[in-house]
């Protein structure tokens, strides 16, 4: 089949299999390897991505369901300016060790933190439960969230948008 979309705000055409994954056609078509493949089933999270702005696993949902559409990765949102600030606290809190989860964790954080639903710690773990970490023990991915939510109201540089 052949399909056309936005990729990080570049179009995108190709002619595909109708069993590929979203994630396999970031990586193998468009060359983008930030999205991560974890367990392939939609339970980690590490193929976290944005289509049309809500977050999506990106392992479950086929390359054909998102034609015409608009889809985001973790290079995706190098100059976001939400993301500058999460990545900095991860950064600070030690969010991250091996790193192979943090693109998918980082997208969900950024779409919690838009839609306002990290006002506590037990509200942040919650947003975050759907995303397998198996190094950190998520203390320091809680904290970077927390110290992101408190940076982006403090400066008002959130830049996140959703229709």
């Amino acid at each position: 089949m052949k399909i056309a979309l936005t990729v990080n705000g570049a179009q995108v055409a190709a002619e595909i299999e109708d069993r590929l994954t979203l994630a396999d056609f970031i990586r193998d078509h468009c060359g983008l390897t930030g999205t991560h493949l974890g367990c392939e089933h939609g339970v980690c999270g590490a193929c976290s991505v944005l289509v049309d702005g809500e977050p999506v696993r990106a392992c479950i949902t086929l390359a054909g369901a998102v034609e015409g559409r608009e889809v985001v990765t973790i290079e995706g949102l190098e100059d976001d300016a939400a993301m500058a600030v999460i990545r900095e606290c991860f950064s600070e809190a030690h969010g991250l060790q091996c790193g192979f989860c943090t693109p998918g964790m980082v997208i969900m954080v950024r779409d919690a933190l838009a839609r306002g639903r990290c006002r506590s710690e037990d509200e942040i773990r919650n947003e975050l439960a759907g995303n397998l970490c198996r190094c950190t023990g998520y203390a320091g991915i809680v904290k970077a969230t927390g110290m992101a939510r408190d940076r982006l109201a403090r400066t008002d540089r959130s830049g996140v948008t959703h229709s």
